[in-house]
């Protein structure tokens, strides 16, 4: 299964379920979820947020730009404008003035690697990559870098393989493309799918060494949710209501210290002990690569569950909720 990217194109598997399916809609509501995120004013849409204006302002000024970021990947009525707010606020910091569709913003990245939790119930014990050549949502289509993938089979082997059954009906990487593509335009794409495991730290590593020998400009993400709370996900230790759920903030709030801390070798395990989030080897792999690049800080720029984002649209009991943050590292 270690082949190189083929010129086959990947196609949606859940739009219409995650997000628009229609190709104008799709692009208009993720225009709009990248501009509001590079303006910082996601706030309204977003629900109950713990970072405050001060709080993003002073992330947005703090030096270079970033080059890494969590990004949630529930359907976008809960995520959508979190996601947007940690890939806008990245557009940004690399020079789109708008933070959609500026050529400062194409010029800026040559590839964004999308490591991505594993939803597929299969054993995965390293890193999956993709055979696509190319990878299609409503309204756009982005490119694999043929030569990075070679690399990394022909090089890190034992760390990678490429198993389309980990990518064929995965959303954790799709739900991210449309943002990815209205931010910025003309990147490539590598979709990376990374189990949790200890070795999670040393296949970011690889990636940003290849990155690095291939004379590429990247950014890297890490598409995952946090703590899947309540009766409906099997995981209730506070029990539930009000209470319980503050109980989940607190739990995700855990694993987002290591993150700003860049402690990288300590998120598999953090996660592995407390169920504080789905993507905690794709977490680790982000943070690995960022580090190689010369990463020195992190800043959550978000962080809500879907119990507080749906309030307003779907009201529901205070029994269950998934929790999502916007974390930019740089």
């Amino acid at each position: 299964m270690s082949s190189a990217p083929s010129g086959t194109v990947r196609r949606p598997a859940v739009a219409g379920l995650f997000y628009p399916a229609q190709e104008q809609e799709c692009i208009r509501v993720a225009e709009d979820f990248v501009r509001a995120g590079a303006s910082g004013a996601n706030g309204s849409t977003a629900g109950a947020p713990d970072a405050t204006e001060t709080a993003r302002q002073a992330a947005s000024s703090a030096g270079g730009p970033w080059i890494g970021a969590i990004v949630p990947h529930a359907g976008w009525i809960c995520s959508g404008a979190i996601a947007g707010e940690a890939i806008g606020s990245m557009s940004r910091s690399h020079g789109g003035r708008k933070g959609v569709g500026s050529a400062g913003d194409a010029g800026a990245v040559d590839v964004v690697v999308i490591f991505a939790a594993v939803h597929t119930p299969l054993p995965l014990r390293a890193a999956a990559l993709a055979s696509h050549g190319a990878w299609a949502a409503p309204g756009g289509t982005s490119r694999v870098p043929g030569e990075l993938s070679q690399k990394l089979l022909r090089d890190a082997g034992s760390w990678f393989v490429t198993d389309d059954r980990f990518h064929d009906r995965e959303h954790a990487v799709e739900v991210e493309l449309p943002l990815v593509q209205r931010a910025l335009p003309g990147a490539r794409v590598l979709p990376i799918e990374v189990p949790l495991t200890e070795e999670a730290v040393q296949i970011g590593t690889r990636v940003a060494d290849a990155v690095r020998s291939e004379n590429l400009r990247a950014v890297y993400l890490a598409s995952s949710d946090l703590t899947h709370y309540g009766p409906a996900y099997g995981f209730a230790p506070a029990g539930i209501g009000a209470d319980a759920l503050a109980w989940a903030r607190e739990n995700d709030r855990r694993l987002l210290r290591v993150v700003t801390e860049l402690s990288a070798e300590r998120v598999v395990p953090e996660v592995r002990k407390n169920l504080n989030a789905c993507g905690g080897g794709a977490i680790a792999a982000m943070l690995s690569a960022c580090r190689e690049q010369g990463a020195q800080r992190a800043s959550v720029l978000r962080h809500a569950n879907s119990y507080e984002v749906l309030r307003d649209v779907a009201p529901q009991r205070p029994d269950n909720a998934v929790g999502y943050a916007a974390v930019v590292v740089g």
